[in-house]
């Protein structure tokens, strides 16, 4: 009678946090693979960035508003998968959940989000082809 499982405001009990290692390793793997991908990812769009950037700091004949408008929109574009992973790291850790656990979830949208910045890079290529 006396054996009551205080689950606290987690919400998960002590069982829980003693994960196996194989658990462990698959979350390492998981974590590893999806932050490669994500950063092979936005390495085109970062590649695209820099070579923008410096030609509309170096060009002639480009507006002001170009030199300004071009470089602050990529740049948003490539923070925002950084940043929603962070959210969604903070929030992981926030409900109590282990580093490693709370990364997995955040690594993935970190993934995800990788691939709209790509997705656009992509649209640029295709648009500048057929003009």
């Amino acid at each position: 009678m006396g054996d009551i499982v205080d689950m606290g405001s987690t919400g998960t009990t002590d069982s829980s946090r003693g994960r196996s290692r194989a658990e462990r390793l698959v979350e390492g793997l998981t974590v590893a693979v999806a932050s490669v991908l994500s950063f092979l990812l936005l390495a085109g769009p970062v590649a695209v960035f820099v070579t923008t950037a410096w030609q509309l700091a170096t060009g002639t004949g480009i507006t002001a508003f170009s030199r300004v408008a071009v470089p602050v929109i990529l740049l948003v574009l490539l923070t925002l998968p950084l940043v929603l992973g962070l959210r969604v790291f903070r929030s992981g850790r926030r409900k109590g959940r282990d580093p490693m656990t709370a990364a997995v979830p955040a690594t993935l949208s970190l993934l995800a989000g990788s691939v709209v910045p790509f997705g656009a890079l992509v649209l640029v290529f295709v648009f500048a082809r057929t003009s």
